[in-house]
């Protein structure tokens, strides 16, 4: 399934118009987790993006700047414990998610929302259904890029 993006932009004579429509493909990046990236900004206050941030290599988390992107993870998704340098805006979209913290977890069904704060977290489908979670990664002050190899080990 791919996902349809809209971006606009300017014309060369500044008028209004669509920049892009396109669909985005998901990207598999490990067993039972599609990576749907939907746009980015490199600094933060964010600039109007004159290239499409698509065909930049992004992470998980990149600093200085924002990530938005969808993630579907289907029933049974591995594991990957990670945190990140940025406040996370996280929305179930559809389906059922687990989000498993060191201490503790919270079930989240469609429409509930997350505002994670740089701590160590995974996410797990354990529905029946694959799961489509909204994310929007803004980078704290000094942030490091997080790359999607990044993990840290589940805490005992």
């Amino acid at each position: 399934m791919a996902f349809r993006r809209v971006v606009t932009g300017f014309n060369k004579d500044g008028k209004s118009c669509i920049k892009w429509d396109s669909a985005i493909e998901p990207a598999n990046l490990r067993p039972g987790f599609d990576n749907i990236p939907l746009w980015a900004t490199k600094k933060l206050p964010a600039e109007t993006a004159t290239d499409d941030p698509n065909n930049w290599e992004l992470g998980t988390s990149l600093a200085g700047g924002s990530v938005f992107r969808f993630g579907r993870y289907a029933p049974g998704n591995i594991a990957r414990w990670h945190s990140t340098d940025s406040v996370d805006y996280a929305i179930c979209i559809s389906g059922e998610m687990w989000m498993e913290m060191e201490e503790g977890e919270v079930h989240l069904k469609p429409g509930d929302v997350v505002v994670q704060l740089g701590t160590n977290h995974n996410w797990n489908n354990r529905g029946k259904e694959p799961c489509v979670m909204a994310y929007v990664l803004i980078a704290t002050e000094g942030a490091k890029t997080t790359s999607w190899g990044e993990h840290n080990d589940k805490p005992h």
